[in-house]
């Protein structure tokens, strides 16, 4: 077995070297023979201009033959200043991972291979998957390091304007479009435009916020991130080394801020987006804003990008008798602080981290808290369990582990958080049989696939524990299921006991409606048919409509984690870019 890091490095160079000379005759008879008989290619951009993971030998050769002779792939090397090719275990499988650049007709790019000994084939070390990333366009380089722009533009003309000239005129769009309207000034906002500004695609962004960064600060008063810092950074500019690891809400909303000023983002906040048509022959959107004054603006953008997150509109259930309750009822993205409720009682009806960040942070003000749970819900401790899924971030580079993370190919990452939830449920044993004790309902995720597919499907129905799931064992915040209520009173609710929980706050944490309603009520039904589901994978190993074109010319979607974001902000803006220069089409037909 190849144990030395020189005849590692020797052995997958050696497979790089004969995937190239069989792009250069492809067929099923030189490509068959390089990968394992249920390996995965996952293509971003490189070669076939899609998000793409094909699964399976002959499905992947076909595949390869085909593009192979338009994209002309070649100078598959190991690349040299990143992690060198080493044993590791991913999903289980022990593998030789090996980073690698190449070239294309169009652009640079780099990848991942994993290599396994092919025991059918006398251990000879196959592809178990492949990725192929665009990471630039040929000619479109973006202006980063010693390409950085000189300022010459502003820093030799005295009598000319200066650089904040330049911005204010920049951002004010007083006599031209922008090619890009971001809708949602949060971290996918924010990933994008910063992704469109090195690439010199004019982008504005718009937010309803007054502020920059209100999205994060204007949240309950507790919030932190539930992630580490290390995986969270925005492109180009990483928070500070001496940050906490879990950042508090309103310094990342404070960061936001400076982000956009540093990146010189054009930003226009307290500014509503009311929808929009697109002209087919013109190949422009007409929609209209709503800015802070009242007034309205009209703009003609090429492209619309939703980063509005998951969802946009909160889910408000038709829960019958609701209506007779008589105190103050909000949803929890409408909810605030706790220090309003102190000595009142609250009903918070929804078992997601918002549930209990809310009833948690209502107890601690003092209040009377019952918690009501709808559906059986993932429970984890955030340290360490929740954090399992981000280990590979805590060594090696940042850029290495973002190529990594979008290597893994869907099916090899579900059987790696099952293996992540098994361990997370051990972890965690004596906190989950307390709550099955107190009669908490809990459940893993389909097919035991955990919290991350929990979000990547449908956006929530977990919990990262940082202290509620332990205040509901000990019976300090009450628990309740809905099933068991009665009916709603003036005063609170009735259970079918015939026992009474007195309110004065009802809290909706049921979360939000899928983006696809937010489509249809700014675009119409045609567009919104046109789009179909947005987030999910559908039958699919990619998210619907996310990072990509769509169906729909000139719109397009982001959303996600800041990981997520930054992450996937590069190859959206990489397909932008390449509209806006011609080289590819603006629609897909068949997502």
């Amino acid at each position: 077995m190849l144990d030395r890091t020189q005849d590692i490095s020797i052995a997958a160079q050696a497979w790089l070297d004969d995937f190239e000379r069989a792009l250069s005759r492809p067929g099923f008879a030189t490509l068959g023979p390089l990968f394992l008989a249920d390996g995965f290619w996952r293509d971003v951009l490189a070669l076939s201009w899609n998000l793409q993971t094909l699964a399976g030998r002959e499905t992947i050769a076909q595949a390869l033959a085909a593009l192979a002779s338009k994209a002309e792939p070649i100078s598959f090397k190991i690349a040299p200043n990143r992690a060198p090719p080493r044993w590791v275990t991913r999903a289980g499988t022990n593998c030789i991972e090996a980073i690698f650049n190449f070239e294309t007709a169009l652009g640079r790019g780099n990848g991942i291979v994993r290599l396994v000994p092919d025991t059918a084939d006398g251990d000879r070390l196959k592809a178990w998957t492949l990725l192929t990333a665009l990471d630039e366009l040929k000619g479109f380089e973006e202006q980063l390091g010693t390409s950085r722009p000189r300022g010459q533009a502003y820093s030799r003309d005295f009598r000319g304007p200066n650089w904040l000239d330049q911005r204010n005129a920049a951002r004010a769009y007083a006599d031209h479009n922008p090619a890009v309207l971001v809708v949602g000034g949060g971290q996918a906002g924010l990933a994008i435009a910063a992704r469109l500004k090195q690439l010199n695609v004019d982008t504005l962004i718009v937010d309803r916020e007054i502020r920059i960064g209100d999205n994060w600060r204007k949240r309950y008063h507790a919030l932190t991130l539930h992630n580490q810092v290390q995986v969270n950074h925005l492109p180009y500019m990483p928070f500070p080394p001496n940050w906490p690891v879990y950042i508090p809400k309103d310094k990342l909303a404070n960061w936001f801020e400076a982000y956009v000023d540093a990146m010189e983002l054009n930003f226009w906040t307290g500014t509503e987006f009311e929808g929009g048509s697109y002209d087919e022959s013109k190949g422009h959107w007409t929609v209209t804003l709503r800015l802070a004054d009242g007034s309205k603006r009209t703009m003609r953008p090429r492209h619309v990008i939703m980063a509005t997150g998951v969802s946009g509109i909160a889910n408000i259930p038709d829960i019958a008798t609701l209506d007779n309750f008589k105190g103050t009822m909000v949803h929890s993205s409408r909810y605030e602080d706790g220090e309003n409720w102190t000595g009142k009682r609250a009903i918070v009806i929804g078992t997601g981290n918002s549930g209990h960040d809310i009833a948690q942070d209502l107890h601690s003000s003092g209040a009377e808290v019952t918690l009501v749970q709808r559906s059986p819900t993932l429970v984890t401790n955030i340290e360490p369990s929740a954090q399992l899924a981000y280990a590979t971030y805590n060594e090696g580079t940042l850029e290495d582990n973002d190529l990594i993370a979008a290597s893994m190919p869907t099916p090899l990452a579900k059987k790696t958080h099952v293996m992540l939830t098994e361990q997370s449920k051990q972890l965690d044993k004596e906190l989950l049989d307390g709550l099955a004790r107190v009669g908490f309902k809990l459940d893993f995720g389909e097919a035991g696939t955990g919290w991350q597919f929990k979000y990547l499907t449908r956006g929530g129905g977990y919990y990262f524990n940082v202290g509620c799931s332990n205040l509901i064992v000990e019976g300090k915040i009450k628990l309740r299921q809905f099933s068991d209520i009665e009916s709603f009173l003036t005063e609170g609710a009735r259970m079918k006991d015939g026992s009474i929980i007195a309110a004065d706050l009802i809290v909706l944490s049921t979360g939000y409606k899928p983006q696809e309603f937010l489509v249809r009520k700014l675009f119409g039904d045609a567009i919104a048919d046109r789009v179909g589901p947005i987030w999910g994978f559908g039958d699919g190993f990619e998210l619907r409509n996310m990072y990509a074109r769509t169906r729909q010319p000139g719109l397009w979607f982001i959303a996600g984690s800041l990981a997520q974001c930054r992450i996937n902000s590069k190859y959206l803006a990489l397909q932008i870019k390449a509209i806006e220069e011609g080289i590819l089409p603006t629609t897909v037909a068949c997502r």
